[in-house]
């Protein structure tokens, strides 16, 4: 893919283990990410893995195609999205810290045709909102105790 590039880095007060099993899942991403309004998976039973894939409804009625590409446990978590003309995809890396974890995010968005605009406008924000999300998705782990 050839696109618009975005990235941040996020400290939160977890361990990588909670974190990952937490995001990896994307049956919780409802209570995390704040453009989403629902999730719909085929299995609602399944185990996050490789290959898995769901359907995404954010705030504004956009549906999006999601797959998990890259799963190793408590390190990498990778996803590509479709949605319209738009493509993306996103790789979580998680180190351990003192007194928690740093995630490491990196994207990109690309759009065919005229869409190619609006991809670098969103990837343009995506670094701040994915920021935003994981703290909080930090603060939802919080309220849950040690474990998450």
């Amino acid at each position: 893919m050839s696109g618009s590039r975005f990235g941040c880095v996020v400290d939160l007060p977890h361990p990588p283990e909670v974190l990952f099993r937490y995001l990896a899942d994307p049956r919780n991403r409802p209570e995390w990410q704040s453009s989403l309004m629902s999730v719909r998976l085929d299995d609602v039973d399944a185990e996050p893995h490789v290959g898995m894939c769901w359907n995404e409804t954010t705030v504004v009625g956009l549906r999006a195609a999601m797959a998990i590409t890259e799963l190793v446990p408590y390190r990498v978590l990778a996803e590509s999205a479709r949605t319209g003309g738009i493509d993306g995809t996103l790789v979580l890396r998680f180190k351990a810290r003192p007194g928690g974890c740093r995630i490491e995010v990196e994207g990109e968005m690309a759009g065919r045709g005229p869409l190619r605009y609006v991809a670098a406008a969103a990837a343009r924000l995506a670094g701040r909102v994915a920021a935003s999300d994981l703290r909080r998705a930090g603060r939802v782990l919080s309220t849950r105790g040690p474990g998450g």
